[in-house]
């Protein structure tokens, strides 16, 4: 850390897994029954509560497995400045006479003062010929970013099983109560999620009227629509739909060796700016936040952290501010559904959107934040064949737009981010050659879409995964199997360009090819 204070942080964590011992399996798909070698675990890492890293394992190998994770912790300076921290790492792991593997985390933070950024370090994605001029260029971009909070207040739970909430329904609203300073003129929550037990493929999930008609005894039902919502005072104020990870034990193991699936390793965030409701957090009182899941089954895992920052003014300070726009987010949703026996279709299509604006007044001026949020789900389940083979498509749209005006309406800033995130699966299960197996064939083709202006500065991500693969299985036993997965990874922003592309067959990686080439995007 430099005297000044001005840190980058990273963190990182590399995990070993001991797997000696007997194996145990799972078996977890409606209709497909796709099976693991062992359960994957959720992991989360956080600072005085506050979550910097969600994570999960890889499946284990006969031999023991290792792997690091790397994340950029920048935004989570005002914590790494304190002093006497507390460090909390939460593995839920089982150990029991079938399930025995115990890992073993090693955690690393790196910081370093990007002053001292070199130009070695940024060859990597950057033009060798024109690394003077690049640097600088990204150096005076830098400008641009918002510095990290001065404050994160964790809205978490106690700790006692991780800092995380527990979410069993969707009626449950967990979060805490909070007081801020009163010189606040910024603040954003920053939610973490993860889902699990018979809501880990919650996008697939067919309405509990196809299960009870069936007379299906599996509970991984309830519709494939998810939301999660974020409320101050019981009012809601944001929501989001996550994007759909799949753990490294999912759809099919044989997919995720040795390329993991996307975003397994480093779970995302997601933002959303409260910046016009402070207003209702400034009173000097103490307010509720609440997260909760629409239409969730057990189990959901979720917390937050509250990102504010404050005015560098003499005390006594107290920034003004006032709501100008909050009304109810337009909401709509239709669902669909036709089925026959093991046979039929069910689709829903979800949107929301929402505007909210109101002022502050502080040192910088008298400012007003207009927030604009779209959210759009889109998903169709179809059954074919006696219900043994199954067909999943969703896609996800979010669009958001935060726009900062002077009192003269001259606009300070604008920063847009849309994500899409388009999933497709196919499974089926046939008769297999051996007596009592039967073969399980799996498609799966899944992405990342990301675009982000921050004034004149855009920056543009996809990140691709197409899988195909088969098992034969006898009694959730995973007799033999073959699967290939194909990864394009594309980046693009003011300084240059990356892209990589890397193909994986039954285990071993078959190519690895980069260029500063990039496909296109949105």
């Amino acid at each position: 850390m430099t005297d000044d204070g001005e840190i980058k942080a990273a963190t990182q964590a590399n995990v070993i897994q001991d797997t000696t011992g007997k194996k145990g399996h799972d078996s977890y798909s409606l209709f497909g029954w796709l099976l693991r070698e062992q359960y994957d675990r959720i992991a989360a890492v956080w600072l005085d509560g506050a979550e910097l890293l969600r994570t999960s394992t890889a499946e284990p190998a006969d031999d023991g497995i290792f792997w690091t994770v790397n994340k950029d912790v920048t935004k989570y300076t005002s914590i790494l400045l304190k002093d006497n921290i507390t460090l909390s790492v939460m593995l839920e792991n089982l150990v029991n006479e079938i399930f025995t593997g115990v890992y073993h985390v090693n955690l690393t933070f790196l910081y370093y003062d990007i002053k001292n950024v070199t130009a070695v370090e940024l060859g990597n994605y950057v033009d060798n010929n024109h690394i003077s001029m690049e640097v600088n260029k990204l150096r005076n971009s830098l400008d641009l970013y918002e510095k990290p909070a001065d404050l994160i207040i964790p809205i978490s739970g106690n700790g006692d099983n991780g800092f995380w909430f527990r979410i069993e329904s969707e009626s449950e609203l967990h979060g805490q109560r909070v007081m801020i300073p009163k010189n606040t003129y910024k603040s954003v929550m920053e939610i973490y999620v993860s889902f699990h037990g018979d809501d880990e493929f919650w996008y697939s999930n067919p309405p509990d009227s196809y299960l009870k008609m069936n007379n299906l005894t599996t509970k991984r039902g309830h519709g494939a629509y998810r939301e999660v919502l974020l409320k101050i005072d019981e009012n809601l104020v944001g929501s989001l739909v996550p994007f759909p990870v799949i753990f490294t034990g999912g759809i099919n193991p044989l997919f995720w060796e040795p390329v993991v699936s996307i975003g397994a390793f480093d779970l995302p965030s997601y933002d959303i700016d409260l910046t016009p409701f402070l207003e209702l957090l400034l009173d000097g009182k103490d307010h509720f936040l609440d997260l909760g899941v629409a239409d969730s089954i057990p189990f959901w895992l979720v917390d937050g952290n509250l990102h504010l920052w404050l005015d560098d003014c003499q005390s006594p300070c107290e920034v003004q501010a006032e709501v100008l726009n909050y009304g109810a987010p337009k909401f709509n949703i239709e669902r669909s559904s036709s089925f026959h026996g093991l046979d039929g279709s069910f689709e829903i299509e979800m949107g929301r959107k929402s505007k909210f604006s109101g002022w502050v007044n502080s040192t910088s001026g008298n400012l007003t934040t207009i927030v604009s949020r779209e959210v759009k789900l889109k998903n169709d389940i179809k059954f074919y064949h006696n219900g043994t083979e199954k067909g999943v498509g969703q896609n996800v749209r979010e669009e958001s737009i935060v726009r900062v005006v002077s009192d003269t309406g001259i606009t300070i800033s604008r920063t847009t981010v849309k994500k899409i995130y388009p999933l497709s699966m196919t499974t089926e299960n046939l008769p297999s050659t051996e007596n009592d197996t039967s073969l399980m064939l799996t498609d799966l083709d899944h992405e990342w879409r990301e675009r982000k202006s921050i004034g004149d500065l855009s920056i543009s991500l996809t990140n691709r995964q197409i899988c195909s693969g088969w098992m034969v299985v006898q009694d959730h036993d995973a007799l033999s199997g073959g699967a290939t997965t194909q990864q394009t990874y594309s980046y693009r922003d003011e300084v240059g360009c990356y892209s990589r592309t890397v193909s994986a067959a039954n285990g071993t990686l078959t190519s690895d090819t980069a260029s500063s080439v990039c496909a296109a995007f949105l």
